[in-house]
């Protein structure tokens, strides 16, 4: 792998795990108490505002983070989905039902299937749409991406795409393809808990996984997504890790775009029983002080969760939904050619997701952004 000389990575190899973990810690209500109400949340705020402290004061966090928000992105709920190309993989992960050495029916779509998915999806309303692949660089590569994307473009304005990590060289010819943002999630910022989950495979390259990000703006991504998935290890220090994260990101890549998002995890085939698993009340402390923390960053919410905690999260820090998922290839025009990566929860239709946005008192967007707007001169 080619190693950036400068990126997160060198940051990220001084941070010191038993100091954040003692900051978290050692955090009192009245440290809390302080920040309520505070116009601007900093990077070393994060640990009391992340800290079991802090879920004393879930309501004044919500209601400030209900405020900001509306301040920034007004009453607006933006609507994607998911389109699963391939569940082709050639890593073993602990937690995922794509992995390697689970014995299920293997797809990858072809161009004739790609179309019929996005003539379904299409009918649903949807022009915001997020590629998802098993990470499979032989079969479900540069050459697979290049021989799909023209005909989904044709389909969608504003086309996202979470794949394995790839070059900056090749972020730059996917720019050119029609993709406009691209999510690539840490998993676990804890490197020694990361091997443990990340058996085989080129995903177990801590490092080059950790680096996408900067390749991505590098490459100038007009969106740049990055989360941990909740239930591989602490989640309270992972995530100061992810704003630490964000932080840097927003200061080295300005002129992309950030979103984030708190996965946890799901029941899948082979999967592992998560140890670590936030509540309903500390996933809302999560959004609501990332959002404090953020006002311009898009924080995602996707249909793992119950369909009453995301009805009670809408308006509290969440500007980006998905809605009718399915998580298998295929999955739109036949759902029974393969198997589902993971269990969706809400499992509500696209019309009935925007009817119950729209009773919440938002508009329903189903365009996430016009690429023009973001062209640079």
């Amino acid at each position: 792998m080619n190693y950036l000389d400068q990126s997160f990575y060198h940051q990220w190899a001084e941070i010191n795990d038993k100091q954040l973990q003692q900051q978290l810690d050692e955090v009192q209500t009245t440290d809390v108490e302080r920040l309520l109400g505070q116009p601007k949340i900093t990077l070393k705020d994060m640990p009391v505002l992340l800290s079991a402290a802090a879920e004393k004061y879930l309501e004044p966090l919500a209601q400030q983070s209900q405020a900001v928000t509306r301040q920034r992105f007004g009453h607006t709920m933006g609507f994607f989905v998911p389109l699963y190309l391939s569940n082709l993989c050639a890593n073993d992960c602990s937690y995922c039902g794509f992995s390697m050495s689970n014995r299920i029916k293997r797809l990858t779509l072809t161009p004739q299937q790609v179309e019929a998915e996005c003539l379904a999806i299409k009918a649903l309303g949807f022009d915001t749409i997020l590629l998802v692949t098993g990470e499979h660089e032989q079969k479900v590569g540069m050459d697979y991406f290049a021989s799909v994307l023209p005909i989904i473009k044709q389909h969608f304005s504003y086309v996202m795409l979470e794949v394995q990590p790839l070059s900056t060289q090749q972020y730059q010819t996917l720019r050119a393809l029609g993709v406009d943002s691209v999510l690539v999630y840490q998993e676990c910022y804890e490197q020694k808990t990361y091997q443990q989950h990340h058996l085989k495979g080129n995903k177990t390259d801590f490092r080059w996984r950790l680096e996408t990000p900067d390749r991505l703006g590098q490459a100038g991504m007009d969106k740049i997504g990055v989360g941990c998935l909740l239930g591989l290890s602490s989640w309270r220090l992972d995530c100061l890790k992810l704003a630490m994260h964000v932080d840097y990101l927003q200061k080295h890549y300005w002129q992309s775009r950030l979103s984030v998002a708190f996965p946890r995890l799901r029941p899948c085939t082979g999967g592992i029983v998560p140890e670590h698993l936030p509540t309903d009340g500390q996933l809302l402390q999560l959004i609501a002080v990332f959002r404090l923390f953020n006002p311009q960053i898009d924080i995602v919410l996707s249909t793992r969760e119950p369909a009453t905690l995301r009805n009670n999260l809408l308006g509290l820090g969440v500007t980006q939904i998905s809605a009718g998922s399915k998580t298998q290839p295929g999955g739109y025009a036949d759902q029974t050619l393969a198997l589902a990566q993971f269990e969706i929860d809400d499992e509500r239709s696209p019309a009935q997701m925007a009817e119950v946005v729209k009773e919440a008192g938002f508009e329903v967007v189903w365009k996430d952004w016009e690429p023009a707007y973001s062209a640079k001169n």
